[in-house]
């Protein structure tokens, strides 16, 4: 739904105490598959803010001011709320610019590399908040990561990839092999630690201002298992990371645990999270690229699925990485 601009600016004057002779123009601005819509307002003197207008549904919508206060408050950096209307779902927040973590993926490597460090260490902040405290602040999260939440996951994948965009129809026998393969992957990692997650922490969901991360989109925060955030961040279709490079970034993420876990048993577990987040990842893009005519998400399949390939063969996946390669001998064949 489209807000006309003197609805958003007259909203955006009340909430700023701005006299109604302030200028202020509003401009519109894109963001990926959102059911949000969001806009620029330029106050003049008083600088820029975003508006945003968000849909009743999904449920974790309305969350996101409460999730901002939260994060704020135990040292995550994410946008300052300046005012939220829940019954006309309206909320104006801190402007981040334009630069986002995915701006900067043709930058050096020892640029980006800074940037990822800090982001890492903002995702350590959220991953050691004691969950035993959470509730204490009256926030009502998404159901965390269950086994039947990594069952939806798969099942996403497999409707929206693999038949959807691939294809690819698996005989009885395939099907009940490769079940078999992911609920033993869920259910080794439910065995992992479990913290606050942000869900969707990919390159385009972290701001880069005044050369600091700042996360965005983190109303799907639930708990789960740490590593499914390291697994979004470092094998992100999005953007190009070498081996050596994730390696690195992967290594700085061990050392905050202060050898709570052996790098062996991390590593091994944080590759079956990216396995785990690539199936969700690639679902989505078959989903929003065909049922949802944006096609743009078409476009960086080949790259979620190249990682998808890596990480079931480093997670041990063999049915998982066959089926992968297969996906990909269809789409060269396409």
């Amino acid at each position: 739904m489209n807000i006309p601009d003197h609805e958003i600016a007259l909203f955006v004057r009340n909430s700023l105490g701005l006299p109604g002779t302030a200028p202020l123009t509003i401009s519109s601005i894109a963001r990926g598959g959102s059911s949000r819509s969001f806009y620029r307002a330029d106050c003049g003197d008083r600088g820029t803010v975003i508006f945003m207008h968000y849909a009743d549904t999904p449920a974790e919508n309305p969350r996101y001011a409460t999730i901002a206060d939260f994060l704020g408050e135990i040292g995550v950096t994410v946008p300052r709320i300046m005012n939220h209307d829940e019954a006309r779902r309206f909320l104006i927040m801190e402007d981040l610019g334009d630069r986002d973590l995915w701006s900067y993926r043709e930058a050096p490597w020892k640029e980006r590399r800074g940037y990822y460090l800090k982001t890492l260490a903002l995702a350590r902040r959220l991953h050691a908040f004691p969950l035993e405290d959470f509730p204490s602040h009256g926030i009502t999260l998404e159901d965390g990561f269950t086994p039947g939440l990594y069952r939806w996951e798969r099942d996403y994948f497999h409707k929206n990839f693999v038949e959807g965009f691939c294809h690819r129809k698996l005989t009885p026998t395939e099907q009940n092999a490769l079940e078999e393969e992911l609920n033993d992957l869920a259910e080794r990692f439910l065995e992992g630690p479990r913290s606050l997650v942000h869900r969707d922490l990919q390159s385009q969901n972290v701001m880069i201002k005044n050369g600091a991360p700042v996360l965005i989109d983190f109303q799907g925060m639930r708990t789960g298992n740490p590593l499914y955030d390291l697994g979004s961040l470092l094998c992100d279709p999005y953007v190009t990371l070498s081996d050596t490079e994730r390696m690195e970034l992967l290594s700085s993420y061990h050392a905050l645990l202060h050898q709570e876990v052996t790098w062996e048993k991390f590593t091994e577990q944080f590759w079956m999270a990216a396995t785990q987040r690539l199936m969700q990842a690639l679902g989505a893009y078959g989903y929003l690229g065909l049922k949802m005519n944006k096609s743009g998400f078409l476009a960086h399949i080949p790259a979620g699925l190249e990682n998808l390939i890596t990480a079931a063969t480093r997670a041990r996946l063999p049915r998982l990485r066959e089926l992968a390669l297969s996906c990909r001998d269809a789409l060269e064949r396409k």
